[in-house]
């Protein structure tokens, strides 16, 4: 790796961090990051980085004003050590959903984070599948947007080799389902289903021909379950062979866990770009899939001031 690159990371993800650092074939940087008695969190960055190209790794997710908390300071920290370019890292960007007045009188929290990560210094973001593209607008420095999909359409191409449906588990994911299932050479379904509330879904009926087939409910994220196992056992009344699930980001909170070990799904195919470790040990149904060779990938390119483009499709 050329001289010059320095990669850091807070307590949100230390493996993906490592695996990062081994594909890049440098070391994890010296930073510790702790807390005060009262819950204040303090950072020091104990090795040099002036003059530095830095990649700080850190998904916020749970806990989710922690981890953001964390990363601001450790950018404040690099920034005032005189570091050369600071990127965030972020592979799981949370507030995400909150991209848009949904209701009256209610925030835009992904521009507040947007402004925050700006306001504090940082000099770009990369990050993997985000709730909704636009939210790169919300950004004044350069957004460097990468997809999970060819990760996931590897081991989906692999593993299910029968007549395969990519199906959308509501009307809001069509076009990213539509170009997963261009990936796998699939036709496509959708999921017509009713939110009362949130984290509160009702599913309808299925749009789409899934009898006899392998379907692969596709989505950019799993957070209660609740959707996606609603979704699956629709499929299989509709007559398909098999159900799966595949997505980005496993929030997996709440019910989660239990719903998907009760649910029709046979296999749910998640990234690392959430730390997985205790998720996996209380359901058997996960297959994890790292984003690291990705994520080093595009650290690797920036730095190097190369194209990444071929890395977004």
């Amino acid at each position: 790796m050329p001289a010059g690159i320095k990669l850091f990371t807070g307590n949100s993800n230390r493996a993906l961090a490592t695996e990062i650092a081994d594909v890049l074939r440098i070391p994890v940087g010296e930073a510790a990051v702790s807390n005060f008695s009262d819950g204040e969190i303090m950072v020091q960055i104990n090795e040099n980085v002036r003059g530095a190209d830095v990649f700080v790794v850190q998904s916020t997710c749970t806990p989710v004003n922690n981890n953001i908390m964390e990363l601001l300071l450790m950018i404040d920290a690099l920034r005032r050590a005189s570091a050369g370019r600071i990127t965030a890292v972020i592979p799981y960007y949370g507030y995400a959903r909150q991209d848009r007045k949904s209701q009256p009188r209610v925030p835009i929290s992904a521009r507040l984070v947007a402004d925050l990560l700006t306001a504090t210094g940082v000099s770009r973001v990369l990050t993997i599948d985000l709730h909704a593209g636009q939210i790169q607008g919300f950004f004044n420095i350069p957004v460097d947007h990468l997809y999970s999909s060819p990760v996931l359409a590897e081991y989906a191409r692999k593993e299910y080799l029968n007549d395969v449906v990519i199906v959308s588990p509501d009307a809001g994911g069509v076009e990213r389902a539509r170009a997963f299932a261009k990936r796998l050479n699939a036709s496509l379904a959708i999921i017509d289903k009713r939110r009362e509330k949130a984290n509160v879904s009702q599913v309808m009926h299925v749009i789409g021909d899934v009898k006899g087939k392998d379907a692969i409910l596709f989505d950019d994220m799993i957070d209660t379950a609740g959707t996606i196992t609603q979704a699956a056992s629709a499929i299989k009344e509709s007559g398909a062979k098999r159900v799966v699930a595949a997505c980005a980001h496993a929030v997996l909170s709440g019910p989660a866990l239990d719903r998907i070990n009760k649910s029709d799904l046979e296999e749910v195919i998640v990234t690392n770009s959430i730390p997985m470790d205790s998720k996996t040990e209380r359901c058997g149904k996960l297959k994890v899939l790292s984003v690291a060779p990705l994520l080093g990938e595009a650290i690797k390119r920036i730095h190097e001031e190369s194209s990444i483009s071929s890395l977004f499709m």
